[in-house]
């Protein structure tokens, strides 16, 4: 009897033949010539090979499978007890290949191998909130460094006091928007500020916004909507502040959306960063307004991703680190602030599978 369903064995023939097609299609001239269908491809492929890869080791451990059960009833007895041995641990390595194509034969979110686009900004407690906000910016650089993903900073409006009022920056790398796209809402700190003499525990807020990267074949803009406008740079003084009018402005007249960026010398640069996070919002609120055409059935998997959803808590004099939406608390607040986020995104991550298979299920 086979151990794999059969409803599983049919989607995963399925997948390895879709896997023989693309690898044809590859070859041919016309599709490598034509740069979005072989993109396409590409990113399809990769999407596929994984899964076709594990079935391709669980047939291999079946065919083995047979050939130990066959031994097992050898009429030597030290071969019998080796071929029964092998029989266990093959039976065991089976068992976790099922569970592991289970999660690879999830539907994957497109947007998971985009590359973010991240605003933060200081909310509710004034410079203590800003300042937070600045200690969330360097968490999540500190995190990037880790991953080897590339950071570049869009936008910002720093705060006297320190940290930032708003700052937005882009991660680019591999599979960025799986690891943070639930990292949007409300992050909460609880902790003694150092503007505060009398040593009060003072509870502020800063939100993050995750958005996956557009591509420009998703979003098409047409440049009669769009008005922009230059002024000069607001560095923090001294040699920072730009002679010229280099930082840009755009506003998409039909959405109302407004994008800017200083942070390049050339207004050429920053004018095509501005492109980029217009393409990005433009995309945003059309996953927006195609969720809430869904409706309730579909509000995110772990949180809704809104702004004013309180999704964490930081909390400075008991070191804790604690995430509402899964009932997560760790003792790490220090690490975790030094980008050691591991822990809470995998606990998300897992978190998120568990919730997909039951609604596979049901």
């Amino acid at each position: 009897m086979s151990m794999m369903e059969e409803s599983m064995r049919k989607r995963l023939e399925v997948t390895k033949r879709r896997l023989e097609e693309i690898d044809r299609s590859l070859m041919d001239e016309k599709v490598t010539e034509d740069i979005a269908t072989f993109r396409a491809l590409s990113k399809e492929r990769a999407n596929l090979e994984p899964a076709c890869e594990k079935y391709d080791e669980f047939l291999r451990d079946e065919k083995n499978l047979e050939e130990a059960e066959i031994l097992s009833r050898d009429q030597d007895q030290e071969i019998a007890e080796l071929a029964k041995e092998e029989v266990k641990s093959l039976h065991d390595e089976m068992v976790l290949l099922i569970d592991e194509l289970t999660i690879l034969l999830l539907p994957k979110s497109p947007d998971d191998d985009k590359n973010i686009i991240v605003e933060i900004r200081g909310a509710a407690g004034g410079d203590e909130a800003n300042i937070f906000a600045g200690d969330l910016f360097r968490m999540y650089v500190k995190y990037a460094e880790k991953n080897n993903w590339k950071v570049q900073l869009i936008d910002e409006n720093p705060s006297e006091a320190g940290g930032f009022a708003f700052v937005s920056f882009s991660i680019k790398g591999k599979d960025v928007y799986s690891k943070l796209k639930f990292e949007s809402g409300a992050h909460r700190v609880q902790r003694v500020p150092k503007t505060e003499a009398a040593g009060r525990i003072h509870t502020s807020t800063a939100t993050v916004l995750v958005m996956p990267e557009a591509e420009e074949i998703e979003v098409k803009i047409n440049p009669q909507d769009l008005s922009m406008d230059t002024y000069r740079s607001q560095g923090a003084g001294g040699q920072n502040v730009n002679k010229t009018e280099s930082a840009v402005r755009i506003t998409h007249i039909p959405t109302g959306i407004v994008v800017s960026c200083q942070t390049e010398k050339s207004q050429l640069q920053n004018r095509e960063i501005c492109m980029r996070m217009l393409r990005t919002k433009i995309y945003q609120k059309m996953l927006h307004d195609r969720d809430e055409k869904i409706g309730q059935e579909r509000k995110a998997k772990v949180g809704t991703g809104d702004r004013s959803e309180k999704i964490r808590t930081y909390n400075y004099p008991q070191n804790r680190v604690t995430d509402h939406r899964i009932n997560l608390t760790i003792q790490k607040l220090d690490r975790v602030m030094e980008g050691e986020l591991d822990e809470v995104i995998n606990a998300l991550i897992h978190d998120d599978i568990q919730k997909r298979l039951e609604e596979e299920i049901n």
